[in-house]
């Protein structure tokens, strides 16, 4: 028997309509304030129709679009949650507001070994992006079973080229730390 569009549906309900593990609806209870499902005896979640569209609207985001969980936040905050709910339905995505220079990032703690530059080092050019509303790469899968490292003996070149790569990077860091500063 089929429930009708508007009555309240479990968290396992819920799950199946989003193709999604219970626990990753319980989790997203601790990340985005506005998904409040009620909660009867024995903390028994009942979801309504509109905390399954906002449901289905940041499932489209995280996993369909790449946004972060801050980026989801940050558009829940920006655009509201009927926008969120809408995108659940099936809107588009298309005229996101994205905040001016985005957000700040979380701090994190400095733990780059400053290197030396070479005197012919060409700084590379400043480029202004959101930090907390990206697509992420896609995860890797784990393997099941564990892999052992092979060990191998880096030759004198192969040493070479990687400082080379590791003071461009620490190059490309000072860059990006100039222009948070700005």
């Amino acid at each position: 028997m089929e429930k009708s569009p508007d009555a309240f549906r479990t968290i396992s309900e819920a799950a199946e309509e989003l193709d999604l593990p219970q626990h990753v609806l319980r989790f997203w209870e601790t990340r985005f304030a506005p998904i409040k499902p009620l909660k009867r005896g024995g903390g028994r979640r009942y979801y309504r129709p509109e905390d399954v569209l906002l449901l289905k609207g940041i499932r489209h985001l995280l996993y369909d679009k790449g946004f972060t969980i801050k980026g989801v936040q940050r558009i829940l905050k920006d655009q509201g949650v009927r926008y969120v709910m809408a995108i659940g339905e099936g809107g588009s995505i298309e005229h996101i507001a994205l905040p001016p220079g985005g957000a700040e990032p979380d701090p994190a703690p400095d733990t780059s070994v400053e290197a030396p530059l070479p005197d012919d080092a060409q700084p590379a050019p400043i480029v202004s992006a959101p930090r907390d509303i990206r697509p992420e790469a896609p995860a890797i899968p784990m393997p099941s079973a564990p892999v052992r490292a092979q060990a191998r003996v880096l030759d004198e070149k192969d040493r070479e080229k990687l400082a080379s790569v590791l003071r461009e990077l620490l190059d490309c860091k000072r860059l990006l730390e100039r222009a948070r500063e700005n």
